[in-house]
């Protein structure tokens, strides 16, 4: 693959034959940060699990201290004039029922990030389930995102709530700020992703869980991360 100028230049500033420590991974990452918006820098993680197996999968979410720098949309679909008014008052975007699947079904919309259902409306949501799946949009209990407290859901989502989970070549893919944050604000998001991912290490996993950790700002090459610096 052909990089442009700024990518190559960018990519000067990394010692590819290094593992760094994670500060000045994300010290380094910011300086390849070069595009003219302020680039989000994501974390990439593979286990040493078989994403195949039931009890190897790696699910969860966690809110980051500093957020995502993001403004996130979030749809609230529930029943209730006591849930739409909570859900309303906590700042979701756009809250209803029957009406907003109908939408997402016939007009293919989805100006949204995240999608919170209460329990009894997931028969709703599920209908969906072709639409929102693919998009990584379907609601879960285990991200929080199927709960009777749709204020919370929302509070958590608009402070920075982020799922991680595995795909397919079981590794894990997940935005921790923005290049802007410093290098400070991003270590400490990513510190505490890290520690959500190494808490959920499933009982089935054998060998080493953190095969291997990098970061990478939007337009720029990745970091790597010395593994072995996790304790499991």
């Amino acid at each position: 693959m052909k990089h442009g100028k700024k990518y190559v230049d960018s990519a000067k500033l990394i010692d590819k034959t290094k593992l760094y420590d994670s500060d000045e991974a994300l010290a380094t990452v910011i300086k390849t940060a070069t595009a003219k918006f302020d680039e989000t820098i994501e974390l990439h993680v593979k286990l040493g699990v078989d994403s195949r197996h039931a009890d190897q999968q790696v699910r969860g979410a966690i809110v980051l201290p500093n957020g995502t720098g993001k403004n996130v949309k979030v749809l609230v679909i529930c029943k209730g004039d006591e849930n739409e008014k909570a859900a309303k008052e906590a700042g979701a975007d756009f809250v209803g029922a029957e009406e907003m699947a109908q939408k997402i079904q016939s007009e293919n919309w989805m100006d949204f990030d995240v999608l919170i259902t209460t329990p009894d409306c997931m028969g709703i949501v599920g209908r969906l389930g072709k639409i929102l799946g693919p998009r990584g949009l379907m609601p879960n209990p285990k991200a929080g995102t199927v709960t009777p407290d749709v204020a919370r859901a929302v509070t958590e989502a608009k402070a920075g709530k982020i799922e991680y989970r595995l795909d397919k070549t079981n590794i894990i893919h997940c935005p921790i700020g923005k290049a802007s944050f410093g290098a400070q604000k991003l270590l400490e998001n990513f510190d505490t992703l890290m520690g959500a991912i190494i808490k959920a290490k499933p009982a089935a996993a054998k060998g080493q869980y953190i095969k291997s950790c990098a970061v990478t700002s939007t337009m720029g090459p990745s970091v790597r991360i010395n593994p072995a610096k996790f304790s499991v």
